[in-house]
């Protein structure tokens, strides 16, 4: 009677103990997101770059862990397109992402498409003006008329072939029905290269161009959304001026490789959407000049393969799209 006694004891503790070991297992499998830090990778530089990095401090304070933005520049997006690609799904590893998901792809630059990433949020909308040196053009409607009376005689900057300022800047002068010529600059470059007449006309981001157009050394002509932006109001859309099919945006959010578990995908999609409803980035989108405009994962990814059609075709038509090697 003892002995037995004894025996389920000792099984008793046995079982105590597998039963500990396996319920801490589990806890560790499943430990809080995120438990170590999350590295976000950001494609570009100027206002790309500084919107990135508010976003990376608001996921912070809404996830409760640490985020760090890594600039990883190049190929028009698909060196750091490339580099979540080498990482591990796990959520650590996510991508600060444009349009240029699409244009990298399309130009050949990467062998896998938008497909390869799993959207997480959209959080901001950029939208490209044009802009002339004072004194040469004072609106759209002198531009195309002499760009019309000289055909590829204009010069137009682009930031590089089939960057995203080169579509914008086709889908522009196609709907002014004007050739020009297109001269590519170095990275920042369009205020300098308007500034010594080596460029007749820009494309870029309000941000690059406020401060000399509010100088009177730059005029900025157009923006190229549907609507006025809140940081530019005066500045009026291609759409008020007649070319109302030209409607061209720059979307920014997040994105992670694709098989990231949901859990981690909902648990950043979640600190984007208490960040992007923020006074906090209510008061840089009037700042540094973009417009909000959140989507939760499911939208987002409606708004890239959207996107990704159109930006195909436009290239398709420019002569620019090209397969991977």
């Amino acid at each position: 009677m003892k002995l037995t006694k004894k025996i389920v004891g000792a099984l008793a503790a046995i079982t105590l103990l597998f039963a500990g070991a396996s319920t801490n297992s589990f806890a560790g499998s499943h430990s809080k997101f995120p438990s170590k830090t999350i590295e976000m990778t950001v494609l570009f530089g100027g206002t790309a770059k500084s919107v990135g990095q508010l976003v990376a401090k608001g996921l912070e304070k809404n996830l409760g862990g640490t985020v760090v933005p890594v600039s990883r520049p190049g190929g028009g997006g698909a060196v750091g397109y490339k580099y979540i690609q080498s990482r591990p799904a796990s959520g650590y590893d996510i991508v600060w992402n444009s349009n240029s998901v699409s244009t990298s792809h399309h130009r050949g630059r990467t062998s896998f498409n938008y497909k390869a990433f799993t959207p997480i949020a959209a959080m901001s909308i950029e939208v490209p003006v044009l802009a002339v040196k004072s004194g040469t053009f004072n609106s759209v409607k002198e531009l195309a008329d002499y760009a019309k009376k000289n055909p590829g005689k204009l010069k137009v900057g682009i930031s590089g072939k089939g960057a995203f300022t080169h579509l914008t800047s086709a889908i522009i002068f196609d709907a002014l029905g004007a050739k020009v010529t297109y001269i590519p600059y170095g990275k920042g470059k369009a205020p300098a290269e308007l500034l010594a007449g080596r460029i007749d006309a820009a494309v870029q981001w309000p941000g690059q161009f406020r401060s000399f157009h509010k100088a009177g050394q730059l005029k900025m002509l157009a923006v190229t959304s549907q609507e006025r932006i809140a940081s530019d109001s005066s500045i009026p859309t291609m759409k008020e001026l007649g070319y109302k099919k030209v409607d061209v945006t720059m979307w920014r959010g997040l994105a992670a490789k694709k098989g990231t578990p949901k859990a981690q995908i909902k648990a950043l999609e979640k600190a984007a959407e208490a960040y992007a409803n923020s006074a906090e980035f209510k008061a840089a989108s009037k700042k540094i000049g973009f417009t909000i405009n959140y989507l939760n994962s499911k939208q987002f990814g409606k708004q890239i393969a959207k996107d990704d059609k159109k930006i195909k075709k436009l290239m398709k038509d420019l002569g620019l799209a090209k397969k991977a090697k």
